[in-house]
């Protein structure tokens, strides 16, 4: 887990929040189950990616990288260039001044990769 709270917890706290309104919960209970379920093979690729462990990472970036890297890796159903955006908005929005350029960098790495393994 992330933060080391429960995912109860998480999710009551963020879902009381009003800003959430119109979001899509039940996709947000699938992210907060399946990320740290997966976190152990997300940390594999993403270590070939990233010179630094994720542990050395502001708690922010991390979290918005696992969970773009959960979307290109473990959600066909979600093209690449959808997670990568989604991923640099939300770091535009809560994260460091320029870590949405870290974060598109990795993902967009991530996804090349993943692109030239298929072939």
């Amino acid at each position: 887990m992330l933060t080391g709270q429960p995912t109860a917890e998480i999710e009551s706290g963020f879902i009381s929040d009003d800003a959430l309104n119109d979001s899509d919960i039940a996709y947000f209970r699938h992210l907060i189950c399946e990320v740290p379920e997966r976190r152990e093979a997300l940390e594999k690729k993403l270590h070939t990616l990233i010179e630094r462990p994720l542990s050395q990472l502001d708690l922010v970036e991390c979290a918005i990288i696992l969970i773009g890297a959960y979307e290109i890796l473990f959600r066909p159903d979600i093209p690449d260039g959808v997670a990568i955006n989604e991923a640099v908005e939300m770091a535009h929005l809560f994260g460091a001044k320029d870590s949405y350029k870290f974060v598109n960098g990795v993902l967009d790495r991530l996804s090349g990769d993943r692109g030239k393994a298929k072939h």
